[in-house]
């Protein structure tokens, strides 16, 4: 091992390629235990999960600037609703919206915070837009937190392809939300 000058010792290069790939074999090996299905929102053990979306939206949001859909509306018609779950315990969520023939919107995209940091919203966003390009969708956009809390799913998204785009259907400009797109 090396020390770097502040006293905090780091891998040589070889040990760190070989430390890289064993950890992302491990990873490998959890997401084989990882599932996303299509399933009913409102379900007695998703209850976690949609509350825990609901305290994040609401942590520094005005109420106005909500546009989250509560459980009971993911089921309505026009909505494929999907859970991530792993080992079958429930440890995320997300939606697609149809606005019409071509165009569909993600809602509730949500990953248990404690989990966060494994690649699973990458993964969850993946399934969405892969899911939205079968079902003949043309285009798909959502709505984020302008927020310094939302940073890391605004990164994600642009990381995905999206890019920022003016207030799609039913929204208006809100200095609270981003709004982005991408052409499937």
């Amino acid at each position: 091992m090396c020390k770097k000058p502040h006293g905090r010792s780091f891998l040589r290069p070889r040990k760190r390629r070989e430390w890289l790939r064993k950890r992302r074999q491990i990873a490998a090996g959890r997401q084989d235990m990882i599932t996303i299905t299509l399933e009913h929102p409102v379900q007695e053990e998703l209850a976690l999960l949609h509350a825990r979306h609901t305290e994040a939206m609401h942590a520094d949001t005005p109420p106005e600037s909500i546009h989250m859909l509560p459980a009971d509306a993911l089921a309505a018609p026009g909505i494929l609703f999907y859970v991530m779950r792993e080992e079958g315990r429930p440890i995320g969520m997300g939606a697609l919206k149809r606005i019409d023939a071509g165009h569909a919107e993600i809602k509730s995209m949500h990953v248990l915070y404690e989990l966060r940091g494994r690649g699973l919203a990458r993964m969850l966003l993946g399934h969405l837009v892969t899911e939205a390009r079968a079902a003949g969708y043309a285009r798909l956009s959502l709505e984020t937190g302008s927020q310094g809390s939302f940073a890391a799913a605004r990164g994600l998204y642009l990381a995905a392809g999206f890019e920022t785009c003016p207030p799609f259907e039913g929204y208006r400009l809100d200095p609270m939300s981003v709004y982005m797109t991408i052409a499937l």
